[in-house]
């Protein structure tokens, strides 16, 4: 065989009787879901892990912080490295690095330890979760992907909401006297049992002619994002010495010369990490900034939330856990109803409308929190998160065809990779910013009777922050188009082409 030949016998989908693709598919979702659970369910189990491992505040933001910003700083690379090397080979890689850095979380002795495993978990998810939209796409032909892509929203749905349940019960368990540490292990045998049936079944495909890697663009980005990250963890405890305005301030000189560097080698190449033209989009920036700025608010609630039920109103884990079954109920259903019945009719009003349920959610919420004090119940916080996922749910959604709907098809690819890398940066910043929205709230020597009183009042000062995020939010989506460009009814399937197969056309 020709190298051409080779590189068309390897891309090559599976027969449609070979039911090899169907195991694939099911690898393949299953990185999707340990991933998306591994997010959640660390988060409910943060305050176990600050009383066992004795986390400080700062420790403990890095350990969801860490995750988050090597995650977003590998998201594009890591799919390019699986259009250049091999999506299968990049996806075993992915996974056996996820599968080590969970077990390296699961036996940390310190917190440090814990961190750096957090991250190179993080980086190796960067790698992974690239490649699953990829290979279903080089596995199913175009009209057996509705119906994957069907069962891969459910996926994500059961995942949204067995994450904390499951993180809650391994934490409430403490299986074998390990506390918090089952959480992690548990990646173990389904990342182990992933890989070698991954060897077997995932069909090894690559992009034809794929862009090249951008290292300098991915080492400016992570490293702007950690002189602006670090000061904002750290600051408080340190009382906010002069460097760390320092490191801040130059954040903002590193990002002016990766706009530079980026522009400079986009007309060199034609292969930056950042495609700078697609910002001319009015559309497009608008989009991107509402899914930053999302991602901000969504990193601060979370991560405050959970500190608030369980630090400062005492509950345990699985009765913090069980209170959020209705938020993440709340969120498929209006997910599911935007994109189906209300976007195709009101368009852009549908985001805005969930920009503006949800604050009130979040007000309802702030409300209530001062209302009952310390004595609230879970059920009287189902009526706020309710209202809150069904604002996020008809958010989260469409905001995606919402931002691309002016991109010009042949950047498609660049600009899916962006709109997915920039929400995991934003919510790296909002994990950042939980040291001065709550905890600079918070006495650092409190008596056991403050501490209540010192969470509930620094959650409701969280909570006007995410309020006022939500406001910002409603205000920059009047920039998205009217109604976002649909795809029409009965078009043939082989002409919607893909975000790989626009990026691999554009190469």
């Amino acid at each position: 065989m020709t190298s051409t030949e080779t590189e068309t016998h390897r891309s090559a989908p599976p027969a449609a009787g070979d039911r090899r693709r169907w195991f694939a598919l099911a690898i393949v979702m299953t990185a999707a879901f340990m991933d998306l659970v591994d997010v959640t369910i660390v988060n409910i189990a943060i305050p176990s892990i600050q009383r066992d491992a004795g986390a400080s505040f700062s420790q403990i933001q890095w350990i969801t912080a860490g995750y988050a910003l090597a995650f977003a700083a590998g998201l594009i690379t890591g799919g390019r490295l699986g259009d250049i090397h091999g999506r299968k080979r990049v996806f075993l890689i992915g996974i056996g690095g996820f599968t080590l850095a969970s077990a390296l979380c699961g036996f940390a002795v310190n917190p440090e330890m814990l961190v750096a495993s957090r991250v190179l978990q993080g980086g190796m998810a960067a790698l992974m979760v690239p490649q699953v939209l990829s290979i279903v796409h080089a596995t199913f032909p175009a009209h057996e992907r509705g119906k994957v892509f069907g069962l891969f929203g459910a996926i994500i749905g059961l995942g949204a909401v067995s994450g904390p349940l499951l993180g809650a019960l391994l934490t409430e368990w403490n299986l074998f006297g390990l506390e918090w540490r089952p959480i992690f292990l548990i990646n173990l045998p389904v990342g182990v049992a992933a890989w070698f049936l991954g060897r077997r079944f995932i069909t090894e495909s690559r992009a034809p002619r794929a862009l090249k890697l951008d290292l300098v663009g991915v080492t400016l980005v992570t490293l702007g994002l950690l002189m602006l990250l670090y000061p904002l963890t750290r600051g408080r405890e340190l009382g906010w010495p002069l460097w760390g305005y320092g490191s801040m301030a130059g954040a903002l000189v590193v990002f002016g010369v990766l706009v530079a560097y980026e522009r400079r080698k986009a007309a060199r190449d034609g292969s930056p990490l950042v495609e700078l033209s697609l910002f001319r989009v009015k559309s497009f920036a608008s989009g991107i900034a509402v899914q930053t700025v999302f991602g901000i608010a969504l990193g601060v609630f979370f991560l405050v939330w959970t500190l608030y039920m369980q630090m400062g109103l005492g509950w345990s884990p699985l009765k913090a856990g069980l209170t959020g079954v209705p938020f993440s109920i709340a969120v498929s259903l209006a997910a599911g109803m935007s994109v189906q019945k209300l976007v195709p009719r009101f368009g852009r009003r549908v985001l805005q409308a969930g920009a503006l349920v949800m604050a009130l959610g979040v007000l309802l919420y702030l409300a209530e929190a001062g209302h009952y004090g310390l004595s609230i119940a879970p059920w009287q916080m189902a009526l706020p998160l309710v209202v809150m996922g069904l604002g996020m749910g008809l958010i989260v959604a469409p905001l995606t065809d919402a931002v691309l709907s002016e991109v010009p098809r042949e950047h498609a690819g660049s600009a899916s990779g962006l709109i997915n890398t920039v929400q995991q940066m934003g919510n790296a910043l909002g994990l950042g910013l939980v040291s001065v929205v709550f905890f600079g709230e918070i006495g650092d020597r409190l008596t056991p009777a403050e501490a209540g009183p010192a969470f509930v009042h620094a959650f409701q000062h969280a909570l006007g922050w995410v309020a006022a995020v939500m406001a910002v939010i409603f205000l920059l989506m009047s920039a998205l188009p009217k109604r976002p460009a649909q795809h029409v009814e009965g078009a043939p399937a082989e002409e919607l082409k893909t975000p790989e197969e626009e990026r691999e056309l554009v190469s």
